[in-house]
């Protein structure tokens, strides 16, 4: 290889695609990124487009080749956002919206699912039935839409990047679906029929880095460049963080978050399939529905220019002066699983001013990542930080504070498209370990135990007041 060979990262995210070329050693030589867009045509539903997903990850890939230069492209890795699902014809063309991992149209038919039904996912899943995975979407979409093909983003863009010719998904992707057994690593025949998704739609599962074809007619890029490795945008943001040992742990900011620690086991609550490659990783996983998206909700409704604002005037002001914001948007995820509950903003009075409620909005997104964190055995280490609300200073030290334990930030804004690329590079043979290189903030708690145990009941109590199981 030389100097200028680099994998192509495409990390396809909720709000935008991005694109990064990545050396062997972990050198960044170009960037770009898109946004996409997101509509909600009912309370509660959350589609895309998925010509409009494709598009943008074009784009991206196009800028980042021109800030880059001339560049031999070894292989490609896809990082990719999980849960949501896309339906298309024979044709390679879109059938019906993309359905939003945040979408919970399905969240009364999963309540009519019996008990039986939860019991059996959680024992070849590791899941439970809710309208986030990627089952119920299927199933609905399956009805209206009526498609040939479907999967879940990373199965659309090995579609379209292979020139339609390819329907393959990655196991940690299948995963989250509800209907792959990660023991037995197939399709289970007994969900599949539970959730009326036929086999013959679903793509095949392949390892995450056992080659997921070939470029063919793609803008930009040379046919035949190989799709190296792909890997869910939570799952490589692990991966990039080095969290491949039991007792670390890390926390993904994004719309919303997933707070993940490997395990030496799989175990059927809370569990998840991270990677396959010579043997299945797991990791215990907890998704929050609402971080990043209540930031930027809080921030309109304050009528402030973006997030950034929202942390600079939370910082104006000690503490959120009472004020609890459970930002409950479409119920609660992890650990609580109450769909049903809605947001509550509560504790003000005549002398709250619009910096408390920011102050309040930070708060929550931190004592939601420790909901989470309380619930995994043992005694964790540091936390490892990623993504776009982590470069909020104040943010990153509430959460040392709440969570009484280091906290270290990346400093690096691309972690999942650097993880997939860095599986990438192992798996042409390369020795990577870029996590280690890499620079980090850490924030140190600076509260003491008191204090902490006072704010997470008063926490605990606004949660209490919301729930509706």
């Amino acid at each position: 290889m030389t100097e200028r060979a680099a994998v192509l990262a495409i990390d396809q995210g909720t709000t935008n695609s991005k694109a990064v070329l990545v050396r062997a050693d972990g050198a960044v030589l170009g960037t770009g990124s898109a946004p996409v867009g997101l509509s909600t045509p009912q309370p509660g539903w959350a589609e895309q487009d998925a010509d409009d997903i494709w598009a943008s990850v074009l784009q991206a890939v196009t800028h980042c080749l021109a800030v880059a230069g001339p560049v031999e492209i070894a292989g490609i890795a896809l990082s990719t956002q999980r849960e949501s699902v896309v339906g298309w014809n024979r044709a390679g063309q879109p059938v019906g919206p993309v359905i939003g991992w945040q979408d919970v149209r399905t969240t009364d038919w999963c309540s009519t699912l019996p008990a039986s039904l939860d019991v059996l996912v959680r024992e070849r899943t590791g899941l439970r039935v809710d309208a986030m995975f990627s089952a119920p979407k299927l199933h609905w979409l399956l009805e209206h839409a009526n498609p040939d093909h479907v999967g879940t983003v990373d199965s659309w863009l090995i579609h379209r990047l292979t020139g339609c010719q390819e329907h393959l998904t990655e196991a940690g992707n299948a995963s989250r679906t509800l209907l792959y057994d990660v023991l037995d690593l197939d399709w289970s025949t007994s969900l599949l029929e539970a959730f009326g998704v036929p086999r013959s739609v679903l793509p095949e599962v392949r390892a995450s880095n056992d080659g997921f074809g070939t470029t063919y007619g793609v803008p930009g890029l040379s046919d035949g460049i190989p799709i190296v490795a792909v890997l869910a945008d939570s799952h490589a943001a692990m991966y990039g963080q080095g969290c491949t040992r039991t007792g670390m742990i890390k926390a993904t900011y994004g719309t919303g978050s997933s707070v993940m620690t490997p395990v030496e086991s799989f175990v059927a609550d809370g569990c998840t399939l991270a990677w396959l490659t010579d043997r299945p990783l797991y990791a215990l996983e907890g998704n929050i529905v609402s971080s990043g998206a209540a930031l930027a909700w809080t921030a309109a409704m304050l009528g402030l220019p973006d997030v950034r604002a929202l942390t600079e005037l939370a910082a104006s002001v000690p503490d959120a002066g009472g004020v609890t914001l459970v930002p409950a948007f479409a119920g609660l995820g992890a650990p609580h699983w109450d769909r049903n509950a809605r947001a509550a903003l509560t504790g003000m009075g005549s002398s709250t001013t619009r910096a408390h409620i920011a102050r309040a909005c930070v708060d929550a997104v931190a004592h939601q990542i420790c909901d989470i964190v309380d619930t995994i055995p043992g005694t964790p280490g540091q936390l490892r930080a990623d993504g776009g609300a982590t470069v909020s200073d104040l943010l990153m030290q509430t959460q040392a504070d709440l969570l009484g334990r280091p906290v270290e930030a990346s400093n690096v804004a691309e972690v999942s498209a650097l993880g997939a690329a860095e599986l990438a590079w192992a798996t042409l043979g390369e020795t990577t370990a870029w996590a280690d290189k890499r620079t980090a903030r850490t924030f140190e708690p600076a509260i003491d135990a008191g204090s902490r145990a006072t704010r997470r009941t008063d926490w605990s109590k606004a949660i209490a007041s919301v729930r509706t199981t």
